[in-house]
């Protein structure tokens, strides 16, 4: 049978199952091995199998995720988030729209320990909703600005789909955290802006709140030391190269969890709880990983993404139109996929595509990051509007799910103006790398 033919009928298979909410996982890993065992021989196909399910979860490089994972689920059950927020609050909460613009930061400030969109999205709804509604704030405003804030931990390091851009494709994970730091401020200046544009035209969807004195906000300094402490611990271990991007991790949940400890925070249940979650997510995350390699490999031996490659290089095309065309498939996939499945099941087709047009693996890993963003916030699976809503139907704030939807709009155009800007500007991304390494 025809490599090319089995592999086009087996992407539209993968799609058929994705409409019956199958795991993207199981999906990527029964398509992978069914196309590859026809192609090369069952044997081989069950050898593809086995070694690869057991080479993610023994992989050394990728021990790297349960450890951010469990960093931020102890930062979460012992309080770090919620004092994040209250800094916030004390220096934005007197201005229309403050209470949004607080929680865009603290999603910032918990992203650099967390690493991960739906946990961050999660853990500032429990803390910022009920606040913002205690304020009067439109429940669009509310929602949106948490499940958007929520995609900042999608590229503020320690970023889970960014160490796997990392693995996938063989960059340097330490470089491509630190290429992120300049784009996710720069998101957070887009986001604020658009919610004080937001509050400019309709001042009552974000009333403004109490004003706090200056004594106040600079004492409400001290909630950040912790995250800040974490931070400097892992990203500038790593810049100065005392230790890999995995011992940061390790060095990351040790310092969380004694910083913890002694300011009496780290309870047995909050330690119970915090292994638990991360266990379940790390388990999801591998599963992942190892679908989309055996995916992968069955994609290769139908030669598919060579074709597409040499396809596209055949155009009479820019480079930059080339791009443009591949970032906008990222955007259409990420409306209907979770961002970490799309990376994986794509990058064995593009990656050579943009190899072969010049671009830096380092800015696209970036770009690409930012563009499945705005697929976390985007229906018809927008993981992070659900996750919010979840989180609302347990705070009983009567939130309704197409309300979240629409209060998104504002923060996917800042999306789409800072990916725009990065295009004309590629060195507010590879500055820093490029100074650092």
């Amino acid at each position: 049978m025809d490599p090319t033919l089995v592999g086009i009928l087996g992407i539209a298979f993968m799609l058929v199952l994705f409409m019956t909410r199958m795991p993207v996982a199981y999906v990527m890993t029964l398509v992978g091995f069914v196309g590859f065992s026809l192609l090369i021989s069952p044997k081989g196909g069950l050898n593809l199998l086995s070694r690869n399910i057991y080479s993610a979860f023994a992989s050394y490089d990728l021990s790297t995720i349960p450890l951010f994972i469990l960093m931020g689920q102890i930062a979460f059950n012992c309080g770090i988030s919620r004092k994040l927020y209250d800094t916030g609050y004390r220096f934005f909460g007197h201005v229309n729209g403050g209470l949004a613009m607080a929680t865009v930061t603290a999603c910032t400030g918990f992203g650099a320990i967390c690493g991960s969109s739906p946990a961050t999205a999660a853990t500032m709804a429990t803390v910022g909703i009920p606040e913002m509604k205690r304020f009067g704030y439109a429940d669009s405003l509310a929602a949106g600005s948490v499940a958007s804030g929520g995609g900042l931990g999608m590229i503020m390091p320690p970023s889970v789909v960014l160490i796997v851009y990392g693995v996938l494709t063989e960059q340097s994970i330490g470089e491509l955290f630190v290429a992120g730091i300049f784009p996710a401020l720069l998101l957070t200046l887009l986001f604020i802006g658009a919610v004080w544009l937001v509050c400019r035209r309709s001042p009552e969807q974000g009333p403004k709140g109490e004003r706090c004195s200056w004594r106040q906000r600079l004492a409400s300094l001290s909630g950040l030391s912790d995250t800040l402490i974490v931070f400097l611990l892992v990203i500038g271990g790593m810049f100065q190269g005392w230790f890999t991007p995995t011992e940061a991790a390790s060095v990351g949940v040790i310092g969380i969890s004694l910083l913890s400890f002694f300011r009496g925070r780290l309870t047995w249940k909050a330690l119970v709880k915090s292994l638990h979650e991360t266990l379940r997510t790390s388990c999801m995350v591998l599963f992942l990983i190892a679908g989309a390699v055996v995916f992968g490999k069955f994609l290769a031996v139908t030669r598919i993404p060579f074709d597409i490659a040499s396809w596209v290089a055949g155009f009479d095309l820019p480079a930059f139109a080339v791009m443009a065309v591949i970032v906008l498939i990222y955007f259409i996939g990420g409306c209907f996929m979770d961002s970490l499945a799309l990376i994986m099941l794509t990058i064995p087709v593009f990656y050579p595509v943009v190899q072969s047009l010049g671009y830096d693996p380092i800015w696209f890993g970036i770009i690409i990051v930012l563009v499945t963003e705005m697929g976390v916030i985007t229906p018809p699976v927008g993981i992070n509007v659900y996750v919010v809503y979840g989180i609302t139907q347990q705070l009983r704030t009567g939130i309704r799910l197409e309300s979240i939807f629409r209060g998104i709009g504002p923060f996917l155009a800042a999306i789409a103006l800072g990916i725009s800007l990065l295009f004309v500007f590629p060195q507010i991304i590879l500055w820093l790398p490029g100074l650092m390494y």
